[in-house]
């Protein structure tokens, strides 16, 4: 008579809805776990599109369609305006490499037997590749929380392996982004990084995080034509108060000096 199967190796139950919350609790002690063998104390987490490239993929993309589109063609002129506009966004895939780089850099001579104020990303392309890349170029370690979609997305090359991690639930995914982080830098972005941004301004605003956190939000002239900040406060559905939960930085060299200082001042010794 053979053995019936051993039920942590049963796929099928596994897999099930009966089995949701094992699942969800791997979610939670596979990364738990595996952050401990690695030695990570805390993150600086990055948010922004996956959607923009490198200063010089975005040019090529530009010459290439100059080379070979139709000007006759229909929508000829509003790819044309999209692809001038892929290079204008470029420059801040150029400055979250710069300001990883530099904040790995710092990071590194501030910790010793840890691994203090990593950089940790989405581990997608776009911005989160950009801080993958400054992390790694700034001789650091690169996490990356990667998600399952449909459409999206692959684990970018500046992921180390050890810190590559793929969540099913979007939900554990965001409890390991604000668990360990000390700060996030919040890059332009769409939908998602809406929905990050939001979710942990609502975090700070209601004192569900009791640690000290730092909230940049990068270039101020994008974020708010995305966001009426004035008109929230005007209809009286936020405070004025509730600006001062984050900075506008505009500048590599300003957010790096407002991360620097908020952890000189709150985490290190």
């Amino acid at each position: 008579m053979n053995l019936p199967e051993k039920a942590y190796k049963n796929l099928e139950f596994l897999n099930s809805s009966d089995a949701r919350t094992i699942r969800i609790l791997s979610e939670f002690y596979e990364p738990k776990s595996r952050f401990k063998k690695n030695k990570i104390a805390d993150t600086i987490v990055f948010f922004g599109s996956a959607r923009i490239k490198d200063e010089k993929e975005s040019k090529k993309l530009l010459r290439e369609f100059k080379k070979t589109a139709d000007p006759k063609k229909k929508n000829y002129n509003a790819e044309l305006k999209q692809h001038e506009k892929m290079v204008e966004m470029s420059k801040y895939y150029e400055d979250a490499v710069e300001l990883s780089k530099r904040i790995t850099e710092w990071s590194l001579e501030t910790s010793v037997e840890t691994k203090r104020f990593t950089i940790c990303s989405g581990g997608g392309p776009g911005i989160m590749e950009a801080a993958n890349k400054g992390a790694k170029l700034g001789g650091g370690s690169s996490i990356g929380l990667n998600i399952s979609i449909p459409f999206e997305q692959f684990v970018n090359k500046w992921v180390d392996p050890e810190l590559a991690f793929e969540f099913h639930y979007f939900f554990m995914r965001k409890f390991w982004f604000v668990y360990l982080a000390k700060a996030f830098i919040i890059f332009p972005g769409g939908f998602g990084t809406l929905d990050e941004l939001m979710e942990v301004l609502t975090l700070i605003q209601t004192g569900k995080l009791k640690k000290k956190m730092k909230l940049i939000i990068y270039d101020s002239n994008y974020w708010k034509r995305i966001i009426n900040f004035d008109a929230l406060i005007e209809d009286g559905v936020i405070s004025k108060s509730d600006l001062k939960l984050f900075d506008f930085c505009d500048t590599v060299d300003e957010a790096y000096e407002k991360v620097i200082k908020h952890m000189q001042k709150n985490y290190v010794k």
